[in-house]
């Protein structure tokens, strides 16, 4: 399975399981009065829209190179990233403002049978966090790792109205509102991991230099190639699910330019077979003046 086709099955995976909790949320919160498994439900179908934008930006960027794309499409992924956080802001926005009314007027408190859905919410959401994070690692796609948060400010979110529900269950009348205290705690969570999704995607559209690891792998393949005496300068930018690498390869100074020529094809192919993950490969000869 390639890395698309994984990405794209985990998206798949989030879309479905995100409508069912929505469902399953809004009815609980409705039947069970809790405005924080309302405010939960309220997040999951946003979620549900954030990753059809995931889906969308997963494919469109994996389009072929093209003439006016000759780098390829893949820094349309961390632009569907900003989208995805812009969910995320509306949802958490309309959560505490609901949240903050619902304070100030008195309703009755919430069903203890609410807390038996929170619990089995908690444990799928945290279940789905790892599923889609594991895949987001696996192939190096910005906005499924964006999708992975969103299920694990999910499980927060859900575990705050578990303790709410809980705490006005437990001291009685008087506590009602502490369902909704926890619906405007989760909305600060949700605020919270909002920036933590945009930092990383904000760095790839600037170029942030964030790939120690990557460049280490690199100059260590390269300097295994017959012919290549050292390496250089090594620039790495990253666009969708890959990177693309600029090195300064060193040689003999001795060698004709026919030669240097086909030791920097040599290396390029060794990098492509070696590290799958690398895109383009611009390979800048330097002679050994030594």
């Amino acid at each position: 399975m390639s890395k698309e086709e994984s990405a794209v099955k985990a998206t798949y995976f989030s879309i479905i399981g995100n409508t069912c909790l929505a469902i399953i949320k809004g009815l609980a919160g409705f039947f069970g009065n809790s405005y924080a498994l309302i405010a939960d439900a309220i997040e999951s179908t946003t979620d549900i829209f954030a990753s059809l934008l995931v889906l969308f930006g997963i494919k469109y960027s994996n389009r072929p190179a093209d003439d006016n794309h000759p780098y390829g499409h893949g820094r349309a992924e961390p632009l569907i990233t900003f989208l995805v956080v812009g969910f995320l802001i509306t949802s958490a926005t309309v959560i505490a403002y609901e949240s903050i009314i619902n304070i100030q007027k008195p309703h009755d408190l919430p069903k203890s049978w609410t807390l038996y859905v929170l619990a089995t919410i908690i444990l799928w959401k945290e279940y789905s966090f790892r599923v889609v994070m594991k895949k987001s690692i696996e192939t190096n796609s910005s906005s499924l790792k964006a999708d992975a948060w969103h299920h694990r400010s999910d499980a927060i979110t859900s575990v705050a109205a578990f303790v709410g529900i809980g705490i006005a269950l437990l001291m009685g009348k008087g506590f009602e509102a502490a369902d909704d205290w926890a619906a405007l705690f989760a909305s600060g969570f949700i605020f919270y991991n909002s920036y933590r999704i945009f930092r990383p995607a904000l760095g790839e559209i600037m170029d942030e230099h964030l790939y120690d690891d990557l460049i280490a792998s690199i100059r260590f393949v390269a300097t295994q190639v017959e012919g290549i005496v050292d390496t250089e300068k090594c620039f790495i930018r990253k666009s969708g699910m890959k990177y693309h690498v600029e090195l300064h390869a060193i040689v003999n100074a001795a060698i004709t330019v026919k030669q240097g020529h086909e030791l920097s094809h040599r290396l390029k192919d060794t990098l492509h077979q070696q590290i799958d993950e690398l895109g383009h490969i611009l390979i800048h000869i330097e002679p050994d003046d030594e």
